[in-house]
Formats: C-alpha cells, structure tokens, sequence
C-alpha cells in the first residue's frame, strides 16, 4: 500500500459584516467577489501590508469578518500572491505563505503529508468551498490532487478550530475557494512547458449577467518526475524508474440571485491524480522486498454542493448547505489497493447581528460518512450530529470573539468544545490578541475497525492550546508574531503486541503480532510565527519564520519529520511590463526514521514580461542552486527545473 503524509466543515463563530462593499474602491470589489464566495460556500495572503487592509475572511468565524478584527491567527492567500508566486503546487504554496510544514515523498504529484504548529495530517481539515475533503481510513486530505491553477484564494486558520469545525481541527483549518464569476465576462488561458518533461494549461471563463453567476475552468499538467527514492534506500524499495505524474481537474459554479439579498447556487470540483511512485511486494515463499513492480496511484476527490443564503430581514442571515464529497484512491505495486470515503453534510447557520459590530451565530450541522476498503468486509458508517453557538464583540479597542460546539458521534460518542479570543488595540495599528480553545481528533475508520489492527474502544485525541500574539501595521509595513503552546494527550499511534523476547501481551486483536492502535502518550506542541512585509516603491519584501518545539511530552523526544524551524524570504521588483522576483526556503533538520535529516534550502527566480495588454510571458527556475533536497528519509526532490510560460487574461486588458 502507498505510503501516506502524517491531516467539518463548517459550524459558528459569530461575527459582525461591515458595510465595507459600499466603496467604489478596487478594494471594496475584491470584498464583493469575498462575500460571494461566503455565500455559496457556507462561512470560509501572505501577510502583505498593502492587501491585507480592508481583507475580509470567513474561516475564521465561519462568518464574513475584516481579518484586522480577528482574534486567531489566520494567514489571507489571494489570487494575486498566488499568480506572482513560483511555487509549483498547493503544498509548496502553503509552506511558503502559511509556515506550514511540508513532507512529500518524492516531487511534485506524489504524496503529501502536513504539519500546521506541529499537529499532524490527520489533526488539520481541509475544506473546498466549505466542504470538507479527505480520507476518512487515513484521516487526511491530499494537496497533492489540486491543480494550482483552479485555486482562487486560501485561507488558513492556524490554531484551535474545534469549537468551529469539530473533529480534527487541532492544528486548524485550511480553506481552498475555487473561481467565482462576478462583474463582465473574463477569459483567461495559460501554457506552460518545464525540464522534466513537465507541461501546464489551464483555461476558465467566469462572470456574471442580471441575476446570474457562473464560473468555468479546466486544467491538466503532467511529468515524467525522477526516481521518487534513492539508491540505497533502508527499505530496499528503490526503482531506478522515473516517478512521475499527471493531474487533470475540472470546475463549475452557478448562482441565481431571484431577489436581492438572496442569492441559490450550486457548485462542482474534481480532481484526477495518476501518479508513480517506488514501492516493494513481499510475495510467498522468500517475503522479500520486490521492488521491480511499476507501482503507481490513481486518487479522485470529488465535490458536489447546493446552497441558499439569504437576508430574511435587516438582522438575520441565514445559509444553508448540502454537500457531498468523494476521496477515492488505488493504489499498489502487483496488487493494488482501494480505499473509498464517502461525505454527505448538511449545515443550517445563522447570523444575528446585534448591532453594526456584535453578532451572534448558531448553526446545526448534520455529518455521515462512509468508508471503503479491500481490508473491510463490509463499508462502514459513521453519522455525527453537531450543534454551535457564538459570538463576536467589539467595543472601542477591545474586541472578542467565543464559540462553543457540541458533537455527538455513533462511532465514539459526544465532545464539546469551545474558543475565547481577545484583542486590544494599543496604539493605532499595534494589536495585542491572545486566545485559547480546546480540540479533538476522532480516530479514523482504520483505527476504529482496520482488521487485527483496529480497536473500537479508542478514545479521541484531546488538547488544549493557548496562544498570544503582536500584529503591528503601518503604512507599507506589516509585522506579526505569534507565541503558542498546544497540549494534547490521548495521542493515537501504534503500540506493540510483543515484548522483547516475542511474547505475547494480550494488548492487540487476537492474531495481530505486529501492533495495533493504542491512545500511547501526550504530546507538547510549541514555539512561534513571524512574519513581515515591507514595500519600498517598486520593491515588495516578505519574510516568515516558524520556531517549533515538538515533543513527545511522556519521553521528551522530538516528533518525526517536524524541523526546529522554517524560513521563506521573497524580494519582489516591479515596474509597468515586467518584474522580477527571487525566493528563499529554508527547512531545518528534523528526525525522521531513525535518522536526523539535516536542513537544506532552495532558491526559485521568476520574471514575467507583459508583451501586450492581457499577454504576459513568464519564466522561473525552481531550485536555481540545484540543492539536492530529501523531503523524507530516502527520497528525494527534483533538482534544477526551468520554465517558460505564456498567459492570457482579458481582465488585464
């Protein structure tokens, strides 16, 4: 089976809406395709001083609110960092813009695992659109099946969310949005070619007429990628074939607006990903690793959603959401595997607003999921009944934020949880904020039902996590620092069924020697976020640091593949047809396997050169250094890649 990275959709918070689309400024238009987006996606940039003014977010609160009055930590990814960035996926985005921590096994199409504050895959939700996505054997999404292209904007609640979102947001909350059409018709298109043997397109159409708004895209890129491990490797899983991948993805949003204030839509995503990747079978009589297989992985995640919102009078907003989403993954070497999650959600929430700066939210949210496996004799299920209520208060420099969730689960019975933030402004444009909230993660179906290895007694991962933070803005100038501590006990990992001399006992399924899954241990999670952005005339600057201590808190020994410290740098020159940017990103060492795998760095240049109005022609290096890169004990990155890209967008016109 291939190896996985180590990961509800929505719920309350309370907050308060603005007038701050009334504008005609460019600002208050972007705010106005934001609000678009809350509303046909049930509640959900890099800290730059100069976009993040006027931001509004939802994730954060599951309602729309200006992030400079949010008291979490949330990190804005708009469309334009996204278009300037050289990042070459979603995965390599986020840890750039968000200070998330990245595994991958191999290069880009291969699998990914996440770390937001040190949390594992399993302990983050992945949300599209306001649906939630992923593996419910596993208990991760995967970054690795988006096409860059297709995402709009993203959202990252880093932090306690599950007095939100309910199960599993421990390290938070990711939120991808898709296009959505507002304004005159716009068409864009773009090509690319990369070494490798590596190819992009994508083309969208998106706008809106009257009463109606619809947004279209398709994208596809493909590579032939490098060997996804080394010779040598610990495991004797190496095939000096090359690993590589291709990924196709298609996207469609309606909405119709019969009255104003009122607007129904529905919405369409998926995502094909057919990867290689290197592997080993263990075949009768010898059980030696048998690399020689072209072992490869098919993943489709699937997204389907219909949705109302409306202002039934001048205090009342209510949204209401069905959805269904599917994670679909073969994979193996000689013999494949497949595992198959099935989500169907429906969530009621609405927002009271007191006044033009209190708000209060109560929401219900009904989850039942499913669950697929060849190791299964049968699909599972599993349904969970949440109800939130919060709210948001503002008065001169001080502002809060509370939420508190119930969830009652058929599998593992109930949880409540809840949130309190606070921030107050010191001076003018200097924040103090500081929240605390407590969390779970529910084990996944393999944890619960996997045979020989499953125990359904297993109890839900639970923390605690306490954090305070600095913003400070300033004209052209941005910093932020955030100071956090997340305990969490109850850990589900594996736990021997022998002792040292092979005895059995007794913990594990009968017939399981091998271990099975056990609540071993607590774990502390701590350390620090920095970030700052700096613009001197035409030069943007951006910087981000994360400062983390992840520890087993019964052994003190570090948790795998998590690195003391991460740091990305950007510096950004721009004048009327053309820029240039070079970036920075470097991973610290971190254990991994038995080993300490030391720290490497990388550096990407880009330039675009706008050739004519609505053409622009573009060109990076990734990896310009050719630094050898070992994401994993074992395996290892691509080397220096160059590409050369033309772009179309008649909004630029």
């Amino acid at each position: 089976m291939r190896p996985r990275g180590s990961g509800s959709v929505p719920l309350p918070d309370f907050i308060h809406m603005f007038q701050v689309c009334r504008s005609r400024s460019a600002q208050a238009v972007r705010c106005r395709v934001i609000l678009m987006v809350a509303a046909s996606a049930l509640g959900g940039g890099s800290v730059r001083a100069q976009d993040t003014l006027g931001t509004v977010v939802v994730t954060g609160t599951r309602e729309p609110q200006p992030l400079e009055r949010s008291t979490a930590d949330i990190v804005v990814i708009d469309a334009d960092t996204i278009r300037r960035s050289s990042a070459d996926s979603v995965e390599d985005l986020l840890r750039r813009e968000a200070g998330i921590q990245i595994t991958r096994n191999g290069g880009p199409g291969q699998n990914s695992g996440f770390f937001i504050r040190g949390a594992s895959t399993n302990s983050t939700i992945v949300l599209v659109d306001g649906v939630r996505i992923g593996s419910a054997t596993l208990g991760q999404a995967e970054f690795e099946a988006f096409n860059l292209a297709q995402v709009e904007r993203i959202e990252v609640l880093r932090g306690p969310a599950s007095s939100l979102y309910g199960a599993d947001a421990v390290g938070g909350v990711v939120q991808i949005f898709t296009r959505r059409g507002v304004g005159e018709p716009r068409f864009s298109a773009a090509a690319a070619a990369g070494g490798y043997a590596s190819r992009q397109g994508d083309v969208a159409l998106s706008g809106s007429s009257r009463n109606v708004d619809y947004a279209a895209s398709v994208a596809g890129e493909s590579s032939r990628g490098v060997s996804a491990l080394r010779l040598g490797d610990a495991y004797g899983s190496f095939n000096p074939d090359r690993d590589g991948y291709s990924r196709g993805s298609a996207q469609l949003t309606l909405g119709v607006t019969p009255a104003p204030g009122h607007r129904v839509g529905i919405a369409a995503f998926e995502t094909r990903l057919h990867s290689h990747f290197d592997g080993a079978d263990f075949n009768p009589p010898a059980f030696m690793a048998d690399p020689s297989a072209d072992f490869q992985s098919r993943l489709t995640t699937r997204v389907t959603s219909t949705d109302y919102r409306g202002e039934l009078t001048s205090a009342w907003t209510t949204t209401a959401q069905l959805s269904r989403s599917v994670d679909d993954l073969t994979s193996g070497g000689t013999t494949a595997s497949r595992f198959v999650t099935r989500r169907s959600q429906m969530t009621w929430q609405n927002a009271f607003r007191i006044d033009a700066l209190n708000q209060a939210v109560i929401a219900y949210e009904h989850l039942d999921e499913r669950a697929a496996a060849d190791g299964f004799a049968s699909e599972l299920a599993r349904r969970n009944d949440a109800v939130v209520a919060g709210i948001s208060a503002e008065s001169g420099r001080h502002a809060m934020q509370a939420d508190l969730r119930r969830d009652n689960n058929s599998a593992y019975g109930g949880d409540t949880t809840g949130r309190l933030g606070y921030s107050f402004e010191i001076l003018s444009g200097l924040k103090l904020r500081g929240l605390a909230g407590t969390t779970f993660r529910a084990p996944t179906f393999n944890d619960l039902y996997y045979p020989n290895f499953g125990v359904p007694s297993l109890r839900p991962e639970r923390g605690r996590s306490f954090e305070i933070g600095v913003v400070w803005k300033s004209g052209w100038s941005q910093g932020d620092v955030t100071l956090y501590r997340n305990r969490v006990r109850d850990l589900i990992g594996v736990e021997s069924n022998v002792d040292a001399a092979g005895v059995s006992l007794g913990r594990c399924p009968a017939g399981d020697e091998f271990g099975c899954a056990r609540n071993v241990g607590r774990a502390r999670l701590q350390g620090a976020s920095l970030a700052a952005a700096q613009r001197w005339g035409a030069f943007d600057l951006n910087l981000r640091a994360e400062l983390l201590d992840a520890r087993n808190a019964d052994t003190g020994e570090r948790l795998a593949r998590r690195a003391a410290h991460q740091e990305s740098v950007s510096l950004r020159y721009s004048v009327e047809s053309w820029s240039a940017a070079v970036s920075s990103l470097v991973i610290g060492s971190r254990p991994d396997a038995g080993v300490v795998l030391g720290g490497y760095g990388t550096v990407d240049v880009k330039g675009t050169w706008r050739v004519r109005p609505g053409w622009q022609l573009e060109a990076k290096v990734l990896n310009a250094l050719d630094h050898h890169v070992e994401p994993l004990r074992d395996f290892q990155g691509l080397g220096r890649q160059a590409w050369l890209g033309l772009r179309y967008d008649s909004a630029a016109l």
